[in-house]
């Protein structure tokens, strides 16, 4: 009995409980559920903080953009007002002389609300010019400080976008090169280089023993012995240019010069004309011609009609000229003189010298003398001149035996031109252009034999378009239409 309930007693004693696994397992799945926790957490933070920087990129990129469309709408705003108020460099505002700033809301169409604003800055032509800049800053109103800014420059197109444009036929000879757009109202013979369009009016025209047809032959519009690189920029026929809106603008121009007084002005000086001599200072010194040389040769222009009178004055400075001022450049830009004019110098500035007399009778309009070279003290754009003659442009006997000329030269009712004097008895070397050439009548730097040799005039001619001329034509330049072209554009 005793033995047995030992028995009992140790059977019933609990037996002691057996780990599941091994020892200390539970305590590392904690510690590694937190790592997994933290890990995740971390990536999920980066993944966060991408997503929100992703988020504020590209609000800015669509911030930017709006900008960027807001500036623009400026700019066509401005573009229209142009278009209806060709005048207006004021934003409607006839009594401000303030470029600006002039603010505009940009509203959202779809929701009617403001979205944003541009301002305007208007710069308006200098004296003379038609180019206008238009400066148009956008920005949205949800982030104001992001600010796109778009440039633009509008003008009228001038005639002096031409390095040479004339009423007449011309022959190009085949020692001469063009450097330009090239565009005549007649037919075209073309034996020279090019390096631009090269244009006529007509489908076919006439060719005449002076520019080298003998018997008169028909011809296409333009014809020659080009190399075929020049020939792949004839273009005919074109569009006629009108040269009345040249003598249109005779009456303007006299009327700005005379608001500016003497010497912006001069009548008739009772004398052989005046003498314009430019310096580098930015002056010009205006003389009284008293007394041109004799004849030097018999000479006849570029129409075959004799020339009896001379074109040089005398070559003694005592007899030559009177000293009638010594100017600065008129505010306006323009000398208008009513009588004959002596050009020459270095020119510093923006001006323009017109020779007429009104009403036009062609046996009194006086001619634009070229004796000297041209040049200009700068040429960046900030010098430019233009030659106006109410008749002829035409260099001297007695100009250099190699002539530079810097400007654009416009003649009217005439030629631009060298005459022609006896066989052998004035031929020069070359004679270079630096700018535009616009002439009525024949254009003519040489004259050649049937062998096509030089028997007067220049033996090398060069004539390059000054580009310049695009953007800061001389001041109140004739313009070939009245609508605003866009001529630059820039944006932050």
């Amino acid at each position: 009995m005793h033995n047995v309930s030992k028995f009992l007693v140790k059977r019933l004693k609990p037996e002691p409980q057996k780990p599941v696994g091994p020892a200390g397992q539970g305590g590392s799945v904690l510690i590694y559920n937190i790592v997994v926790i933290f890990i995740f957490s971390v990536v999920l933070l980066g993944v966060l903080t991408f997503a929100t920087i992703q988020l504020r990129l590209t609000r800015s990129s669509v911030n930017r953009e709006m900008a960027f469309h807001i500036a623009e709408a400026g700019v066509n705003y401005y573009q229209w007002r142009l278009a209806h108020f060709p005048t207006d460099f004021y934003d409607g505002n006839a009594s401000s002389s303030s470029p600006g700033p002039y603010v505009h809301d940009f509203i959202d169409k779809d929701t009617d609300e403001i979205v944003g604003r541009y301002s305007l800055i208007i710069t308006p032509p200098l004296p003379g010019s038609t180019v206008v800049n238009i400066e148009s800053t956008g920005y949205t109103l949800e982030n104001p400080a992001q600010k796109r800014i778009i440039s633009v420059k509008y003008g009228i197109d001038s005639l002096a976008s031409y390095a040479f444009l004339t009423n007449a036929a011309v022959w190009v000879g085949d020692t001469e090169h063009v450097d330009g757009q090239f565009r005549a109202n007649g037919g075209i013979r073309f034996d020279g280089t090019g390096n631009a369009p090269i244009m006529s009016a007509k489908t076919t025209y006439l060719c005449t023993p002076p520019f080298g047809c003998s018997p008169t032959s028909t011809q296409p519009g333009i014809w020659g012995s080009a190399p075929t690189s020049t020939q792949n920029f004839w273009q005919f026929p074109v569009q006629n240019i009108d040269f009345n809106t040249i003598t249109a603008n005779l009456a303007t121009l006299k009327s700005t010069a005379q608001a500016d007084g003497e010497p912006a002005y001069l009548s008739p000086s009772n004398k052989q004309g005046y003498s314009f001599v430019f310096t580098s200072n930015g002056k010009v010194d205006i003389y009284s011609v008293k007394k041109v040389e004799n004849p030097p040769a018999q000479a006849w222009d570029v129409n075959g009609q004799a020339v009896n009178t001379s074109v040089d004055y005398d070559p003694n400075p005592a007899q030559r000229q009177l000293l009638y001022s010594q100017a600065s450049i008129p505010p306006s830009g323009i000398f208008y003189v009513e009588d004959k004019v002596w050009v020459e110098g270095v020119v510093n500035g923006h001006v323009q010298i017109v020779a007429a007399q009104l009403p036009y009778n062609p046996n009194t309009a006086p001619k634009i003398i070229i004796p000297n070279n041209i040049t200009y003290a700068a040429y960046d754009g900030s010098c430019v001149l233009g030659l106006l003659s109410q008749k002829d442009i035409v260099i001297s006997y007695n100009a250099p035996d190699n002539l530079v000329i810097n400007g654009a030269l416009v003649a009217q009712n005439g030629s631009i031109q060298v005459y022609q004097y006896a066989p052998s008895t004035n031929i020069k070397n070359s004679i270079t252009v630096s700018g535009s050439i616009i002439s009525y009548g024949p254009w003519a730097w040489s004259y050649v034999d049937v062998l096509n040799n030089v028997v007067s005039g220049f033996t090398n001619t060069y004539t390059t378009y000054d580009s310049n001329l695009l953007y800061n034509p001389p001041p109140s330049f004739p313009a070939q239409s009245t609508d605003y072209e866009q001529l630059s554009w820039t944006s932050n």
